[in-house]
């Protein structure tokens, strides 16, 4: 039987960030909170197993805003820096939890990982450095702790990008495309989180109007969109214009599946 999970939107921004460094337009200057969007990650957790989906750069902030006090592991999307820059910051956790952290990966993050933590896998283990223990995955399906994991390979322009699904919920990062084969994955979800820029085209993540397009085709019957721009708009105003079962993810929402 599967788990209960509860799931939380740690981040829902692009690789910047909304409000974005030195903008001031309409999207970043608003006073809405739900338009304040850290990088995008989410925090899974049953029973017994708590996880984040990615280490943004703004990992610390978001673990420190929901004052979460345990982790068993992290499972990454891809190797881009928006998405792993906070891996340090496990390090807490191994000093009050009392363990070490499993991070799971495919072998293109891995070698990114190796390459700019490198102090984390050299032979001289510094006092202090984050206590990892690396599992390679690949496309079949595995556990991390109670929670059965199925990842489904998305397309981030030429880079295959980890999306997964967790029983009856899919989390999609960094895609602009998705094979057939691996749709298959993704269908009978009740709710399926999508990456949405912007409505202008983009050459590597999906468009508004394709984040759309997917949950209809797919007939999934709740729909949240995340790794959101500066450049779509106010979540206020973009939300009610949504289809029904569509709706603007934002950061703090909470999923009890």
């Amino acid at each position: 039987m599967f788990p209960k999970l509860t799931i939380t939107f740690l981040g829902t921004g692009t690789s910047t960030g909304v409000p974005m460094i030195a903008c001031g337009c309409y999207v970043c200057t608003s006073p809405n909170e739900k338009d304040k969007r850290l990088r995008s990650s989410i925090l899974v957790q049953s029973d017994k197993t708590t996880f984040v989906v990615d280490t943004t750069p703004d990992f610390r902030l978001q673990m420190l805003r929901i004052n979460n006090k345990k982790l068993d592991a992290v499972l990454f999307t891809h190797p881009h820096k928006d998405h792993t820059a906070g891996l340090d910051d496990v390090r807490p956790y191994n000093y009050f939890n009392k363990q070490t952290i499993d991070v799971y990966a495919n072998s293109l993050t891995e070698e990114a990982l190796k390459r700019e933590f490198a102090y984390v896998f050299s032979d001289f283990r510094y006092p202090g450095i984050p206590d990892i223990n690396l599992v390679t995955i690949d496309d079949s399906p595995f556990m991390i702790g109670d929670i059965p994991v199925t990842p489904i390979t998305v397309w981030h322009h030429k880079m295959p990008v980890y999306a997964y699904r967790f029983g009856d919920f899919t989390y999609i990062t960094d895609a602009n495309r998705i094979d057939d084969q691996e749709k298959e994955k993704i269908k009978g979800s009740k709710i399926m989180v999508v990456n949405a820029l912007r409505r202008e085209d983009h050459i590597s993540h999906f468009t508004l109007q394709q984040a759309i397009a997917l949950a209809l085709e797919l007939e999934i019957p709740e729909t949240y969109l995340t790794h959101i721009s500066h450049q779509l708009g106010r979540h206020a105003e973009e939300d009610a214009a949504l289809p029904r079962g569509i709706h603007m993810g934002y950061d703090g929402l909470l999923l009890h599946i």
